[in-house]
């Protein structure tokens, strides 16, 4: 299926979880933010809400500094 992640095209496989996209970007242990379609999904609903084609996804990564 077809993602726009982040701006870019990406085409995956059906039936992906968020965790599993996460997963396949190797941020597994990133702190961030994924938004779908304008919406925030909570980090414990990652392994249960399932990806869709076309879905735009943006994902922030949270940076420390000072």
């Amino acid at each position: 299926m077809k993602l726009i992640i982040n701006g870019k095209a990406e085409q995956l496989p059906e039936g992906m979880s968020a965790a599993q996209l996460i997963e396949h970007l190797d941020l597994t242990n990133e702190r961030l933010a994924m938004e779908v379609n304008r919406e925030i999904v909570p980090r414990s609903s990652f392994e249960s809400h399932i990806l869709a084609a076309d879905d735009q996804i943006e994902i922030v990564r949270a940076i420390g500094g000072g």
